[in-house]
């Protein structure tokens, strides 16, 4: 089961190496909102339980096709249960959490745990899951700290989420052990209450063009002789 849930959760984020960290307010803004993330190219977003209409949005922006939407912030296995009863197609933590990985199992919904010590990581690992949210990860001390833990974790593969923004995904992008960043610079909480839909639309297909263009860096850098500078 764990290899399955990974396997999907993996095949995502590859598809979609920047996930917009989004928090809606009111439920009436979650479909235009996920409009303008797909008008933009983003094909993949977290809606966050930071409201008390979490819920609702999550449910209203998963009819938005050609959007998979996850649940973010996800606390406790009620609040992963709610999430995946509304559509949720995958859940994301800020830490981890045993009673949350025990629905993800039942339910084969991939989970998405943070972890910000190597404790973190092995205890994630231990529960047959390879992929970890990095968060918050400018505060824990950037770039530098997550390419520390890719030493003693090569299985690992991080999605950094918390304090990035236009200016620095690309080189998070650029760190072989970055399967992908979250972030909100394109969606901000403000510019959904002033439904600024054609500016959301703008900033993510910018984002799209920064992924890409870091991706096809990333590809280059690699398939350089070794010996060659990089």
């Amino acid at each position: 089961m764990a290899d399955t849930r990974a396997g999907l959760l993996d095949a995502l984020l590859d598809a979609n190496p920047v996930v917009p960290v989004v928090v809606v307010d009111d439920p009436d803004d979650a479909v235009p909102a996920g409009r303008a993330l797909l008008a933009g190219g983003i094909r993949c977003a977290e809606v966050t339980f930071r409201t008390p209409a979490a819920d609702r949005v999550i449910a209203a922006m998963s009819s938005v096709e050609g959007l998979t939407v996850g649940a973010g912030t996800v606390l406790d296995a009620d609040q992963a249960r709610l999430a995946i009863d509304c559509g949720a197609r995958f859940l994301v933590s800020p830490g981890f959490s045993d009673p949350v990985a025990d629905v993800s199992e039942a339910s084969g919904v991939p989970f998405l745990p943070g972890g910000a010590t190597p404790t973190d990581v092995i205890r994630i690992l231990g529960r047959g899951l390879s992929t970890v949210k990095f968060f918050p990860a400018e505060a824990m001390g950037g770039l530098p700290v997550l390419t520390a833990f890719a030493g003693p974790f090569p299985q690992v593969s991080f999605v950094p989420t918390g304090g990035i923004g236009p200016g620095s995904a690309a080189e998070w992008l650029a760190a072989p052990f970055v399967r992908s960043v979250g972030g909100s610079w394109m969606i901000s909480r403000a510019d959904v209450r002033n439904r600024e839909w054609a500016r959301i639309t703008r900033l993510s297909a910018d984002a799209v063009r920064l992924a890409r263009a870091s991706r096809r860096a990333e590809g280059a850098a690699g398939a350089q002789p070794a010996g060659e500078e990089r």
